[in-house]
């Protein structure tokens, strides 16, 4: 049995963690905060949506983002002060839209599997996570816009999606509390929602119970690879003055925005940029708000807003890309846009008590994970996946925990 070591405690890392554990294997996972889930795991959109597979690697994202540059409430914000990496990052982009078709039916095709695999840990382990299998509804108020998607809505099903034109009259029928006027939608009736932060929290619960060990408060500070082993080294205590160190057969960075960091300590070049999003969370108090808000997850592609339903008393709208470095803040430019469209498409619901929040999507210039093995042995990475980590997490998992088995397998130490 080998002892892995995993960076991270988000969704990739407690995945992957589980994962390996019904490979038989030993597993030690480590992160800076006090509890699993507490980054980019905390309070996203909550949608498991092979629909949203589209890569962002085109023309059209381009030219918006360019129109969108000097407006606060824009989907997308890019902080145009200089940053080689943001700009480098940008031109890696630019250079990865000959790829948009390949690695958008690509990433639909791993949406799939991947759902599988998270409804399958779900009910093994048990775990309660406010899931919503009822499907999720693109909405669009233009003809262009809508021929727009029918486009995109081509590669998708290529990639073996079962998403479906919608009128106005059966988007009223799928979700009636949505108003306003709209020339139609794509209904995918197979994906879901449900909570990222409850999900992780229970699925790295279940993992401690079958003998994974969490190391938290550990600010990991050094991996020095060497001949027998990968040897972390992190600090803990309030002045990270104490330091501990753990040997391990092998290493998985699932370490969102951290990853390029830890990449570089190990001599790979992982180039995550860390896009900002914004959500926020509806308490829902009052019967009529509850009833006013829809249950159907929703995805508006000319505001990039979507939403999920979790529980009763809940409402989660999620939304814009911010690319501002490693910028933590909630703005309340950015926020209000969010309440605004929940005032205009749902009146009914009572928006006094909203939580808002942003987290750091770890994205690669090309839109895909990073899943495999780094240039050295013993070296792995699961990140990168940008957008959708809730909804690649339990593939990408299964990915690298079978590449490591493979490795450790070949590499066995005589006992």
């Amino acid at each position: 049995m080998s002892k892995i070591a995993i960076i991270g405690s988000g969704i990739t890392g407690v995945t992957t963690a589980h994962a390996l554990l019904e490979r038989g294997h030993s597993v030690v996972v480590l992160d800076r905060h006090r509890y699993a889930a507490m980054e980019t795991s905390y309070a996203n959109g909550g949608q498991l949506s092979a629909s949203n597979a589209e890569v962002w690697n085109n023309g059209q994202t381009l030219m918006k983002g360019l129109k969108w540059m000097l407006r606060n409430d824009a989907p997308l914000l890019l902080n145009p002060l200089p940053s080689l990496h943001k700009y480098s990052w940008l031109g890696e982009f630019v250079s990865h839209i000959r790829h948009y078709r390949a690695n958008t039916i690509a990433t639909a095709r791993l949406a799939i599997e991947a759902r599988r695999h998270l409804f399958a840990i779900a009910e093994k382990e048990g775990i309660a996570f406010d899931l919503e299998r009822r499907g999720i509804l693109h909405i669009y108020r233009t003809k262009q816009d809508f021929e727009d998607a029918a486009r995109v809505n081509r590669l998708l099903q290529e990639g073996g999606l079962d998403r479906r034109p919608v009128t106005p009259e059966e988007m009223r029928q799928i979700e009636p509390t949505v108003h306003g006027s709209y020339h139609g939608g794509f209904f995918t009736p197979s994906d879901a929602t449900g909570d990222i932060h409850k999900f992780t929290r229970g699925l790295a619960d279940a993992c401690e119970r079958r003998g994974v060990e969490f190391i938290f408060e550990a600010e990991v500070t050094d991996i020095e690879h060497r001949p027998d082993c990968v040897s972390l080294s992190w600090t803990t205590g309030e002045d990270g003055a104490a330091i501990e160190r753990l040997e391990a057969d092998a290493v998985i960075i699932c370490a969102g925005v951290a990853s390029r960091r830890f990449a570089t300590l190990l001599g790979d070049r992982v180039n995550v940029y860390p896009v900002k999003g914004y959500s926020i969370t509806v308490q829902l108090d009052d019967a009529r708000s509850q009833d006013a808000a829809p249950t159907v997850s929703l995805l508006d592609d000319a505001t990039k807003i979507v939403t999920s339903r979790l529980g009763r008393d809940r409402f989660r709208v999620a939304g814009t890309a911010e690319f501002n470095g490693e910028n933590r803040d909630i703005r309340d430019d950015r926020v209000r846009p969010l309440i605004a469209w929940v005032e205009k498409l749902f009146p009914d619901v009572n928006t006094s008590r909203v939580i808002p929040w942003s987290g750091l999507r770890p994205m690669m210039p090309n839109l895909m994970p990073r899943v495999g093995a780094g240039k050295r042995p013993g070296v792995f990475y699961n990140t990168g996946h940008g957008h959708l980590g809730w909804t690649l997490s339990a593939a990408t998992a299964e990915m690298v925990a079978e590449t490591v088995h493979g490795w450790t397998t070949r590499n066995a130490r005589p006992q």
